[in-house]
């Protein structure tokens, strides 16, 4: 029986277990998306997620301890370089599963596993936000421009020199 006993051993050993789930988190990183079956995305999720939440914080230990996991300086480097400020405002969730069918050889039910804040076209908040903003300037560009060009038409039309100059020459 297998009470309380909740890792999935995903038919390795060990170091095995651990070298591959080192190694598919550096690929998750530097790809921010990766394509694998459903059971290793759902091992893969639980492994780098406290990866993700420790690279929030920017210090000598928490690199060292996310080296310690990933064993990649490359990898390293790109989490707290691009990947920590992109999720610094999110409070977990980092990863997205979702499934995508079954392998032809075997059956396998495969999925993709993806960081949420870098996809584009499935992140429905970031599309709003890029709408609003688009449309704030498009309506608020016209309208300074035409402000701005009907106060220097003004300010041509009535300079003081030539007013000053007209009042002389009626006298």
């Amino acid at each position: 029986m297998r009470h309380g006993k909740k890792i999935n051993h995903l038919g390795r050993t060990a170091p095995h277990r651990k070298a591959m789930l080192s190694n598919m988190a550096c690929s998750l990183i530097e790809h921010k998306r990766i394509n694998t079956t459903v059971a290793k995305a759902k091992a893969l999720r639980v492994y780098v997620e406290p990866l993700l939440t420790k690279a929030k914080e920017d210090t000598t230990h928490n690199r060292r301890t996310v080296f310690s996991y990933l064993q990649s300086k490359e990898a390293v480097t790109e989490l707290f370089r691009t990947v920590a400020p992109k999720i610094a405002e999110r409070n977990g969730g980092y990863t997205r599963i979702i499934k995508t069918g079954f392998r032809l050889g075997d059956a396998a039910d495969m999925a993709m596993i993806e960081l949420v804040d870098f996809n584009e076209i499935y992140n429905p908040n970031e599309a709003e936000k890029k709408t609003t903003r688009r449309s704030r300037r498009s309506t608020s560009a016209p309208k300074a421009e035409a402000v701005a060009v009907e106060a220097t038409e003004a300010k041509v039309e009535e300079t003081p020199a030539e007013t000053s100059a007209e009042e002389k020459t009626e006298e």
